[in-house]
């Protein structure tokens, strides 16, 4: 199975936006399945507070395995984490018009009504499994440019 298909099955198990992008890449950088969900756990719907969108939080944390700076004197690779982040979160604007989970939703899920109203018109279901394909894809390809 590849990563866009895990990444919209663990989503649709349950697991966050957040986990399941991040789960769903996380074995090639050497981190088990279950170690991504408990790291992306807190990331989902914005982190609960319908910022930046969880899927694309774990899109970014894969970026972050990716190219993440280690070495503090390694200015090159600081300037190129930061530039995939840039891309990943441009090409996700322009894909769903934002990455801001309050504007991808219509509401915002860190007030009590904005979270009901979310549930009650089955926003995560209809909304959510796209956001989750989709950040899978870009973060899948930027992956594949580097190979």
């Amino acid at each position: 199975m590849d990563q866009i298909t895990k990444a919209i099955e663990l989503f649709g198990q349950g697991y966050m936006c957040s986990q399941a992008v991040f789960a769903a890449f996380s074995e090639q950088f050497g981190i088990t399945e279950q170690q991504a969900l408990k790291i992306g756990g807190c990331f989902g719907g914005g982190m609960n507070k319908g910022e930046v969108c969880g899927a694309c939080t774990g899109a970014l944390m894969v970026l972050g395995m990716k190219y993440g700076q280690v070495d503090l004197n390694d200015q090159k690779s600081r300037a190129q984490e930061h530039a995939k982040a840039e891309e990943f979160l441009e090409e996700f604007k322009k894909c769903k018009g934002s990455y801001i989970c309050r504007d991808i939703l219509g509401c915002d899920i860190s007030t009590e009504e904005g979270r009901a109203y979310a549930l009650d018109n089955g926003l995560f279901g209809k909304l959510c499994p796209e956001m989750v394909k989709t950040a899978a894809e870009i973060v899948s390809e930027m992956l594949a440019e580097n190979e």
